[in-house]
């Protein structure tokens, strides 16, 4: 396999109530109103000028636990092996993670954020406003999840899948 490398800086580490992976919500939308600060290094301080004006950001981090980084796994919502890219697994390759967060404030270099489903001093790689006209997508395919519509997945947690 050809490995190619690409070099990102941290800016920062995302505190959290989540010190270990056992039942931490898994998607954001399972840890409704569990805050969270992003703490960006001093050096990147004005990279969040105006940030405040947005009320949900994009968080790019990396998922800095992942110790076995798997092709198929089984996702949480199935009992079948998928492609770990038709899944929202965090045991890919490249180890990086995606959430969509609200923003609650901004203090100096912090960001209080709510809705986190990340585990505490996950490397802050990149922040990016979310804008709906811009990031909302509508009569989408859904995949294997079709089916899956009436399960809550509200309350899901982490388990041994993740580790």
């Amino acid at each position: 396999m050809k490995t190619e490398q690409v070099v990102l800086n941290i800016l920062g580490k995302i505190k959290t109530p989540w010190l270990t992976l056992e039942n931490m919500p898994i998607q954001p939308t399972g840890a409704k109103g569990v805050k969270g600060v992003i703490e960006l290094y001093p050096e990147y301080y004005s990279g969040i000028k105006e940030i405040e004006k947005f009320s949900h950001i994009i968080l790019i981090y990396e998922l800095h636990l992942v110790t076995d980084p798997q092709l198929e796994v089984i996702p949480f919502m199935d009992t079948v092996t998928k492609g770990i890219f038709a899944t929202r697994s965090p045991k890919r390759p490249n180890k990086i993670g995606i959430s969509i967060v609200e923003i609650e404030k901004v203090e100096e270099n912090k960001i209080h954020i709510l809705d986190v489903d990340m585990i505490n001093n996950s490397p802050i790689l990149d922040i990016k406003p979310f804008f709906e006209d811009f990031d909302n997508r509508f009569n989408t395919k859904k995949g294997w999840l079709t089916d899956k519509n009436n399960i809550d997945k509200h309350h899901f947690k982490s388990d041994s899948r993740f580790k």
